[in-house]
């Protein structure tokens, strides 16, 4: 694979939503800045223009996205059960982030890739099949649009939210590894009536921690996106 494009992986571990949101856009604006001319870092050491930001929230976070924001007496209520509220520069309805939950936030660059914005999501959803596909559940699909995220039956098993602004990406997919799911109850997930949560652990029938999946999350990243991963220790390289 020494012809692919280098992505930078960037495991923040458990970290606020907050932190990792400030990652992400650090490396949003390396991505628009590695498009000019930047002399000096076109040598073998330059790093990678694109990104992909991994963590888990460290406290319950209900966020959304353009539209679902919830009204006064919601937002007091989701607060009082202990969660903080963020609004998010993406697409989609609210839902919760917690502890136990993988997020991967990809800053690529798709006018780079030749890739509208439609297909990126459905590489995204193709890329969480593999994964679970790699666990062992093969029973995890996609649907047909307008739906997105990768489901098992009814209940959604990974969320997908992206944001794209001059062709570079941000945002990406959530990943129920062994969130509690009782802290979907008091939403509306992703503005879907009818549909259920689910995890990997609540599918596999054992528990399956946010660690156990980064491995095959990156392997399978990195087959979909054809790419060379480089790990970071610094996310504020």
């Amino acid at each position: 694979m020494s012809s692919a494009v280098a992505v930078r992986v960037l495991r923040l571990g458990a970290v606020p939503y907050a932190e990792a949101l400030r990652v992400q856009e650090r490396c949003v604006a390396a991505a628009r800045a590695a498009r000019g001319p930047a002399p000096g870092r076109g040598g073998p050491e330059a790093l990678p223009a694109e990104s992909v930001v991994l963590s888990e929230p460290a406290r319950p976070v209900y966020a959304w996205g353009l539209r679902g924001a919830p009204g006064a007496a919601a937002a007091a209520a989701l607060r009082a059960r202990g969660a903080a509220l963020v609004a998010a520069r993406r697409g989609g309805h609210i839902t919760f982030h917690g502890p136990g939950q993988l997020l991967a936030f990809p800053v690529l660059d798709l006018r780079r890739r030749r890739l509208p914005l439609r297909a990126y999501v459905a590489a995204l959803e193709a890329l969480v099949v593999r994964l679970c596909r790699r666990l062992g559940l093969g029973a995890a699909r996609a649907l047909p649009p307008p739906y997105t995220g990768v489901w098992m039956g009814d209940s959604k098993l990974c969320a997908i939210g992206v944001h794209c602004r001059n062709h570079i990406t941000s945002h990406g997919l959530a990943l129920n590894c062994c969130t509690d799911l009782t802290w979907f109850e008091h939403i509306v997930p992703c503005g879907l009536e009818g549909k259920g949560v689910t995890s990997l652990s609540h599918e596999l029938g054992h528990h399956v921690a946010v660690s156990h999946v980064l491995q095959p999350f990156l392997d399978s990243f990195q087959e979909v996106f054809d790419c060379a991963l480089v790990s970071s220790e610094d996310p504020g390289d």
